[in-house]
């Protein structure tokens, strides 16, 4: 800019030699003259005083009325004279009140234009000064119309630099106001030399007219300022609605330094100390140790506090590269901006913390809180998109894991040594997996793997292959070492049935490598019958427990002193119309597998109920004994449901015995604890079903608040030949009278069982020897006949 400003005194400076060299060959001969001479200096002084502000950053340029005088001047004095007394009364009226670059640039610039002008009119020759009315109009309109060109031509690239405006851009600023003030100019021009042709005498009264029309356009101008001022508040507090931190931040810095003018602008947040940084083009700097800045002077801070001040967000400052005073509407229109600042920032920081739980939330919802490994939910997702939009990016398999004895490290160790099994086993899945591999926990103690784009089918097999010999060192558990042994099955993903019946096959292989003791086994259809048997089975599901094919046999539990039937436990059977009668053992992983299990417990609840009533209006008031699958316990609605059940049926809740089996699932006590509880404290009575067969008959006894135990049947058969299993019965006969429980024996059928048990001191037992399961009217009939004339006796 200052190179500009250098050729612009260069080139004025010229013109003002060539001006005095004319003066010198046209000098003042009269008082007249030099009244006229003195007039015009004074009149250009004036009009320079008398000029409007404009603050662009820490540079403020006026527009004053000089090109008028200059062209009244030139109708009642030689050019010579008008280009000397302009930058005479230019010096005159700014020499004092302007920084002195500014005052080189003000007297060369109009003294181009008095120059400019005057060639102007010595091209016209005699046409000039203009003498009729019309002539004066046309001629004087060309003439102002070429010094005001010249004065846009001279201010404008100068302005643009200083602001670092494009220059066509900061012509079309404002432009439709400076046509109208120098149309206003114009007139007033035109008046004047009309005037003064009437009577050149009139000159003196110029000064008072031009100041008089300079206010009142000033303060057209104040207001316009002013308006379009606000319309640009407006407009940048509107695009500081967005609940992006960093657009808000972004759009601050820029609409700040247009709005305020300013060099630099910068926002500081008191969280995590971000400071963001930049002018009017774009930011400079964003992170959390800014360098210093480049602009030197002064600095204007404003606190990001908002309209009640109770939040302190942080700072905004403006920086300008010279001394800067706001006016009274600009300090008042920073604190607006900064309250509307401080708010988009607050809203925004609300929306990314609201934005950060939701993803929390969607994160958890896909994956396990124990391992962060993809849950089931996630991998049934993933693998649908998958082979839906697959093409030809080659084959997907899946590796189903489980792992071998591990309710053994529960039980021995406790849980929390079960949970850090499962951690370490994720992450060594997690290592060995590719990038393209997805790695699940499905639950409990078994994982999937998905694999994508493998090359052939028999990629699968090295790739589990590597998964399964990645667990085989053994883990580090608080300094102890274990072994983790795990069977995998392997799937290729099918052409129909989709990611569901890939996780099925894959789970048939993983059951066949378990039977087979084999380490891995890959599906194969052959080998599939059993399960797609069941499969079979699974899909008559609906139409069993609609058309109510489930029924229900009793068999006894009695007293094995008396023979007097004390109870009865229910037992399910499937009466289906091609297979005939089907065991539970086919249908029961079916139902517990579908959707179908609240339904099929309901019905087979209702039976039992229903025949207790039976037999209590009979005169026979005996519990019934209902089994209970554990996934029924991880139902939060299970104890409403069987309450529900006896209200309907008018039974007292101890006429229920509801028979768990050692197969709860132990990582899921805390929910099966809460169902159990409820259950126990509406009065529901609960029995340990199997006892003695799994490891964890102590650890659950702890927990489960039951009524009853029930020695399996395996040890009843044994207990004649094999010590160990007579060992098994007494203790657990002592364990029962120890916490008061009742005992009962499964499996009793013969006299030398009944009477060994009678001896240990169980008190109760059930069994072929005592009867068969029997539908509810049979058992009741048998109740009735009684034996050795005592009815209810077998």
């Amino acid at each position: 800019m200052r190179g500009l400003v250098y050729t612009l005194v260069l080139g004025a400076a010229t013109i003002a030699l060539v001006a005095f060299l004319a003066a010198r060959q046209q000098p003042p001969d009269s008082v007249r003259d030099l009244v006229t001479v003195a007039t015009l200096v004074v009149t250009v002084a004036l009009a320079t005083v008398i000029k409007t502000r404009l603050r662009i950053r820490s540079t403020t340029f006026y527009f004053a009325w000089v090109e008028t005088a200059i062209v009244i001047g030139l109708a009642v004095a030689p050019p010579s004279w008008v280009v000397l007394a302009t930058g005479l009364g230019v010096a005159c009226g700014s020499i004092t009140r302007l920084a002195p670059i500014k005052v080189a640039f003000a007297i060369a610039k109009h003294t181009l234009v008095a120059g400019g002008t005057a060639a102007t009119t010595l091209l016209l020759g005699t046409a000039w000064p203009p003498r009729e009315p019309i002539g004066i109009v046309m001629l004087l309109g060309f003439v102002y119309l070429v010094a005001a060109v010249l004065d846009d031509v001279l201010a404008i690239p100068v302005i643009a630099l200083a602001s670092r405006t494009p220059i066509l851009r900061q012509f079309r600023n404002d432009l439709d106001l400076r046509i109208a003030g120098f149309g206003v100019r114009f007139l007033v021009a035109v008046a004047t030399v009309l005037i003064l042709r009437i009577d050149p005498r009139l000159l003196p009264a110029v000064p008072p007219l031009v100041l008089s029309l300079h206010l009142a356009y000033s303060s057209r101008i104040r207001t316009r300022t002013e308006q379009q001022a606000w319309q640009r508040l407006a407009r940048a507090t509107d695009a500081l609605n967005v609940v992006d931190l960093d657009q808000v931040l972004t759009t601050a810095v820029t609409e700040a330094a247009e709005l305020f003018s300013a060099d630099e602008v910068e926002v500081e947040l008191r969280e995590g100390g971000r400071v963001v940084r930049g002018s009017a083009p774009g930011i400079a700097y964003d992170g959390t140790a800014p360098p210093s800045s480049e602009v030197d002077g002064r600095i204007m801070p404003v606190a990001l506090e908002g309209h009640d001040r109770a939040d302190d967000l942080g700072v905004l400052r403006l920086r300008f590269a010279g001394p800067v005073e706001l006016s009274e509407r600009e300090q008042y229109t920073l604190r607006t901006f900064a309250s509307a600042l401080c708010t988009a920032v607050r809203n925004a920081q609300a929306y990314a913390e609201l934005a950060r739980i939701a993803d929390a939330h969607a994160y958890a919802a896909t994956h396990d809180a124990l391992t962060d490994l993809s849950n089931r939910r996630h991998l049934l997702d993933e693998g649908t998109a998958h082979l839906t939009t697959r093409h030809a990016d080659g084959v997907t398999a899946l590796v189903l894991i489980d792992l071998n004895h591990f309710k053994e490290v529960n039980d021995t160790l406790g849980h929390g040594a079960g949970d850090q099994v499962l951690i370490q086993v994720a992450e060594r899945l997690r290592g060995a997996a590719r990038p393209d591999d997805l790695v699940a926990r499905l639950g409990g103690d078994e994982f999937a793997v998905l694999l994508r784009a493998l090359p052939a089918p028999a990629v699968a097999a090295h790739r589990a292959e590597a998964l399964l010999t990645a667990l085989h060192d053994p883990l580090d558990l608080d300094g102890m070492r274990i072994s983790v042994e795990a069977s995998g099955g392997i799937a290729v993903a099918p052409a129909t049935g989709g990611m569901a019946e890939l996780l099925r096959r894959a789970d048939v292989a993983m059951y066949q490598a378990k039977r087979a003791g084999q380490r891995i086994a890959t599906y194969a259809a052959a080998r599939d019958t059993a399960d797609l048997g069941r499969l079979t089975l699974g899909g008559e599901l609906p139409r069993a427990v609609a058309d109510h094919e489930f029924t229900v046999n009793f068999q006894p539990i009695v007293d094995l002193a008396s023979g007097e039937v004390t109870g009865a436990e229910a037992l399910a059977r499937w009466h289906h119309p091609t297979h005939g009668l089907i065991d539970p053992l086919r249908f029961l992983e079916a139902v517990e597998r579908s959707g179908l299990l609240p339904a099929f417990a309901e019905a087979i609840l209702d039976q039992a109920l229903i025949a207790a009533g039976t037999w209590r209006d009979a005169g026979f008031d005996l519990p019934v004994s209902v089994n209970v699958s554990p996934r029924s316990l991880l139902d939060a609605r299970f104890p409403g449901a069987v309450l529900a059940r006896l209200r309907a049926h008018d039974l007292p809740p101890d006429r229920l015995v509801l028979e768990l089996t050692e197969t709860l699932t132990l990582s899921q006590l805390d929910v099966v604890d809460r169902v159990l509880s409820r259950l126990r404290d509406s009065g529901v009575r609960l029995a340990l079903d199997d006892f003695g067969t799994g490891y964890s008959s102590l650890s659950l006894l702890s927990r489960i608040p039951v009524h009853e135990l029930k020695i399996d049947r395996s040890f009843v058969t044994a207990m004649e030949t094999a010590p160990e299993a007579a060992a098994v019965i007494r203790s657990t006969l002592d364990l029962g009278r120890s916490l008061d429980l009742t005992v009962v024996a499964e499996g009793v059928e013969s006299e030398p069982q009944r009477r060994a048990l009678w001896e240990l001191g169980c008190a109760a037992g059930q069994g072929h020897l005592f009867a068969r399961p029997l539908p509810a009217g049979a058992l009741l009939a048998a109740l009735q006949r009684g034996a050795g004339g005592r009815p209810g006796a077998l």
